[in-house]
């Protein structure tokens, strides 16, 4: 078995000062430029969100004691940067959350020397190289330097006669067809993320041919398939919402609407009986979520998660909304709300007198995804190592389960365990680890709701697990490892023979593509369960490609590329999409 992990030394320098740790480290402690220098990150999470909505005030910040001047001009500058670049992890206004907290307290403790060698070199826990690898200049470096060591601005707010005023309906619902107008076979049709160019393609699952190439909100986080599977949703870094016509003789935008300033997450209602009538979206910031029109993004309600955290019981200005999944037992929205810990069950049955049952789970709730039945969902707190279930037939919490060092799911993987039964799994940003729990209350009592199983991989800074009820492969894609080779290749698992360990199929070198990192991300499968997509991601000006690989073979069958495929990373088909099929 092939496996590579972390050094302790590396691990060590990522706990303790990931990109500036919560707690200054003593001087004799800090590790030097030229030790930064050996752990070379790239910034693959880097985006440019439209900023028309973004309107900060310039005000000259106040001159501190023993702070670095910064202009009026430089101030301007470093907050767009920080917004477009920084805001996602460590929040809008800097007080962390999967990053570390930015606030003045703790820069200033730690100084000017010190954030600006961690701003250019980075580190191996996942904070990029910004500076080293060129995205930012040395003078932009300066610049951000002495930005975190004043106090962050204000970001505006984004209420309902905002969110109205953004509403455009493209194509009245009394102006779309009635029936589908094209031949496409929808159910394997991909929705695939072009991150850096503000759009989608659409490729034909048989022919894997793009479609069409349909503009977006930048930099796509999701795309959502309605209940019928006729809408596409998809939502932008920078809070836009499309909603895509796939009847259409032409798949087409047919409306659209911005939510906030910067958002991650959108779905719709699943529910019998409810289907399609409603679509909500969850933002970063202001921290809250919008309920919208299903067939048209009227945006109906908007309530906000600012509240009180689930440990200390102390209010947090930022609750950001992280993942967004519908109910199949209730007509709710299940909303994470990442900083307060809560998952608010939202029934949307009565807008008017609208209930939320609050369920207290864990802080720092990002992402995940419903157990093989669709009754249990499976939520990562990331920056608590912990995974919380909730069972959404009874709207309760039915356990809170220590994993790796930050499980990063995506929406998981469900399979059968030769001993265990059931069980759903996360691989980790943090740690090459990939962790099992057991999902069958009934049939195996003895092993829900605990990790019943931690396995090996062949790296940290995975994104994405990856399986289907059809196939015995397990993906685990390693995106934001620091070695290249780890990078740009996936460890794919037999699920009945865990204990063989893993074999790497390396998708960057099978994609023909020699130049930049070709991090592989994301897998996805066909609606047939019979091939296994990856994407190769590179830098805007790079070549980049999609792999497809025999699921049954795990050999190389296609490889699509086209000048068109700009930075792309999420895939999602329609019917896995549409079904929750993961």
């Amino acid at each position: 078995m092939k496996i590579r992990v972390f050094s302790l030394a590396m691990m060590s320098l990522a706990v303790a000062v990931f990109a500036f740790a919560g707690q200054p480290a003593l001087a004799e402690d800090e590790p030097s430029k030229k030790e930064l220098k050996k752990h070379k990150t790239t910034p693959g999470a880097q985006y440019s969100p439209s900023m028309d909505v973004m309107e900060f005030e310039e005000e000259e910040p106040a001159a501190k004691p023993k702070v670095p001047d910064i202009s009026k001009k430089e101030f301007a500058a470093a907050q767009k940067i920080y917004f477009e670049r920084c805001a996602g992890c460590h929040g809008v206004l800097r007080k962390g959350a999967t990053g570390k907290a930015l606030t003045t307290d703790i820069t200033r403790e730690q100084g000017y020397d010190y954030l600006n060698a961690f701003i250019t070199y980075g580190s191996p826990g996942g904070m990029p190289n910004w500076g080293e690898s060129g995205q930012l200049s040395e003078k932009e470096v300066d610049v951000m330097t002495r930005f975190l060591l004043h106090e962050p601005p204000q970001p505006p707010e984004f209420g309902m006669e905002q969110i109205k005023a953004s509403w455009n309906l493209i194509v009245p619902v009394d102006k779309r067809p009635t029936k589908k107008m094209n031949k496409l076979d929808l159910e394997n049709l991909f929705s695939v993320t072009l991150r850096d160019t503000g759009e989608v393609a659409l490729i034909d699952g048989k022919s894997k041919e793009i479609i069409e190439i349909i503009e977006t909100g930048y930099a796509v986080h999701i795309s959502r398939i309605s209940a019928s599977g006729r809408y596409l949703f998809v939502i932008g870094r920078d809070a836009k919402v499309d909603l895509i016509d796939l009847w259409a003789k032409k798949p087409n935008r047919v409306a659209e609407l911005k939510i906030g300033m910067e958002a991650r997450s959108v779905e719709t209602s699943k529910m019998k009986g409810w289907e399609d009538k409603y679509a909500i979206a969850g933002a970063y910031w202001p921290p809250q979520f919008v309920i919208m029109d299903g067939g048209t993004l009227e945006p109906l309600k908007v309530v906000s998660t600012r509240g009180m955290t689930v440990d200390t019981q102390e209010y947090h200005p930022e609750p950001r909304v992280a993942a967004i999944v519908s109910s199949h037992y209730h007509p709710e929205f299940i909303v994470n709300v990442k900083e307060t810990g809560k998952i608010m069950m939202v029934d949307y049955s009565d807008l008017k007198n609208l209930k939320i049952t609050s369920i207290d789970a864990e802080r720092f709730l990002h992402d995940g995804g419903f157990d093989s039945t669709g009754r249990y969902l499976l939520v990562a707190a990331n920056a608590r190592n912990t995974i919380a279930v909730v069972d959404t037939k009874d709207d309760e919490l039915e356990a809170l389960i220590k994993v790796g060092i930050t499980p990063h799911p995506g929406r998981g993987a469900n399979f059968v365990h030769p001993k265990y039964g059931p069980v759903w799994a996360t691989s980790h940003l943090g740690d090459e680890t990939i962790a099992l729990i057991g999902t069958d209350p009934e049939g195996h009592p003895d092993y829900a709701w605990k990790m019943v199983e931690s396995i090996e991989g062949q790296g940290g800074g995975s994104l994405f697990i990856k399986t289907h009820p059809k196939s015995k492969n397990l993906w685990v894609d390693t995106p934001l490892n620091p070695e290249a080779e780890l990078s740009s290749s996936v460890a794919v698992f037999n699920t009945d023979k865990l204990e063989d360990g893993y074999e790497v199929i390396p998708i960057g070198e099978l994609s023909g593509i020699s130049e930049g990192v070709r991090r592989v991300v994301q897998g996805e499968y066909n609606k047939a369960g019979d091939e296994v997509w990856f994407s190769v991601w590179n830098g805007k000006d790079q070549e980049s490609a999609i792999v497809v690989i025999d699921d049954k073979t795990r050999k190389l069958k296609k490889v699509i590329k086209d000048k068109r495929l700009v930075t792309p990373t999420g895939k999602f088909n329609v019917f896995n999409t549409q079904n929750d099929v993961y």
